[in-house]
């Protein structure tokens, strides 16, 4: 490492045609965007549907009326869901759910406010199955011009300046691609590792690469400096923030590369004491209890809804084979506390020890009747038993058999997370298709990954998602033996 400070100026200019506001606007552009996209549509279905029909252009303004209507209805159901992380925004199935919801709840409001004959039934149908390919291929077309726009910096968030050692700076360019989320690197300001020493030389150096720092934010109208420099260079740390503070720019410490192995970091107050939580409980007590008040209504009443199909599925099950109506079995739930299961039983075994072979596809232990009942998650029904029990949720990571999580936690890393969160009748794994035997490590490893977003990303609204894919969704019939 050479024992100079080196400056490079890196960064591009954004163009002047699209200010740095604009880039910051994006987040609350892009919902007033795609409702203006709605309603063109609406008004286009509604236009081309009574020129075919009719040889007229109709009513624009009840076109533009269904097309609000839809982008409102459309926008209420997709609030809760923006506080999911993965961005299910990407997902087909997301996009559907919105817009048979938006769709959906626009019938219901109409039918009670009696207004279902002033409108034409043709051009909502055409709106309904034109419209969501078109707003798709808008938003693919409009995210690919924002990436580029952010790579290029003409939509540039953030004007950024880096101060740092040479390895930080690689690293944090490496791993968090600065480009890409819309900050524009005006200056990087290379510190040789002598300037984090407490020397007098090392003083010097720091004092002479942050003026440096200083001189070139004022000449470049850059807001952001991010210090690249070892957490453990605290001295070095000070005395940079220090001197930054007769510059009007935000200052900001480039993250720890501990954070890497976290999802979520936060910092909290205990005192006066301020401290990094790395790891904590997945729900609070509010929200444990709000998932608790939810489980044993929604288990109710899908109890008593469902009551007549319980009853024909036991009467079925003492005549299709001999055995008890009921499968149980030992699982674990929240913290590691053993349970047991209950399903209708649908093989000619019952099996629960360390040996534990999963169905398998034309599995011959399977009952006939258990075919179908495994098939549409029939025989899970039973479990709303163990959800007012309190061993289980209506969503949540699906448990395994004793034996198989003993293996899994082997061969997966974080597998005991899942025990963090009770288990649930359906989860965010099997909505997504990932059901049924994990008869392979990636397999295993997808389901893992799929249980360990549902518990990091945890809302009343994302268990209110999968429960409406769990009946909506044919990926939740997937590979069920």
């Amino acid at each position: 490492m050479n024992e100079t400070i080196r400056v490079a100026s890196v960064g591009k200019e954004p163009s002047r045609h699209v200010p740095l506001v604009l880039g910051r606007s994006l987040r609350a552009l892009w919902p007033l965007a795609d409702a203006a996209v709605i309603v063109a549509l609406s008004v286009l279905s509604g236009l081309a549907y009574h020129a075919a029909v009719y040889g007229q252009p109709g009513e624009v303004l009840d076109y533009a009326k269904i097309g609000v209507a839809v982008a409102l209805f459309r926008w209420v159901l997709q609030q809760p869901l923006a506080a999911i992380s993965a961005r299910p925004e990407r997902s087909l199935q997301y996009q559907l759910f919105l817009w048979n919801g938006a769709f959906l709840g626009v019938i219901v409001f109409a039918f009670l406010a009696k207004v279902t004959d002033e409108y034409s039934r043709g051009a909502i149908l055409l709106f309904y199955a034109a419209g969501l390919p078109a707003l798709l291929a808008w938003q693919a077309a409009w995210k690919r011009l924002v990436r580029e726009g952010l790579s290029s910096g003409r939509l540039a968030v953030r004007k950024v300046l880096m101060l740092g050692t040479f390895d930080e700076i690689e690293a944090f360019r490496k791993t968090h691609r600065p480009s890409q989320s819309g900050l524009i690197i005006s200056d990087i300001i290379v510190l040789p590792e002598e300037a984090l020493t407490d020397t007098p030389a090392g003083r010097l150096m720091l004092k002479e690469g942050v003026s440096r720092a200083i001189e070139l934010v004022r000449l470049s109208g850059t807001e952001d400096v991010l210090i690249l420099l070892p957490w453990s260079a605290t001295s070095a740390i000070n005395r940079s923030v220090d001197m930054l503070t007769t510059a009007p720019v935000t200052v900001r410490l480039g993250p720890a590369s501990i954070f890497g192995r976290f999802s979520q970091v936060h910092l909290s107050r205990i005192g006066s004491a301020t401290m990094l939580d790395l790891i904590r409980p997945p729900l609070t007590r509010i929200e444990v209890t709000a998932k608790r008040v939810f489980d044993i209504v929604g288990a109710l009443v899908l109890l008593i809804a469902l009551s007549p199909l319980l009853l024909l599925v036991a009467l079925l099950i003492k005549i299709d084979s001999r055995g008890p109506l009921f499968f149980r079995q030992r699982r674990l739930g929240f913290n590691q506390r053993p349970f047991k299961i209950l399903k209708f039983r649908t093989m000619t075994v019952m099996e629960d020890g360390d040996d534990v072979v999963q169905a398998t596809k034309n599995d011959p232990r399977v009952t006939r009747l258990g075919r179908y009942l495994r098939r549409f998650n029939i025989d899970e029904l039973p479990q709303l038993l163990n959800v007012l029990a309190g061993d289980m949720s209506l969503v949540g990571p699906r448990p395994h058999a004793l034996t198989h999580d003993r293996d899994f936690e082997r061969r997966v890393a974080f597998y005991a997370r899942r025990h963090n969160i009770k288990p649930g009748i359906t989860g965010w794994a099997q909505v997504n298709g990932w059901r049924g035997p994990t008869d392979t490590q990636e397999k295993v490893q997808a389901r893992v990954e799929h249980d360990l977003y549902y518990i990091d990303n945890w809302s009343m609204s994302l268990d209110l998602y999968i429960l409406a894919l769990t009946v909506l969704s044919p990926k939740s019939l997937m590979n069920a033996h």
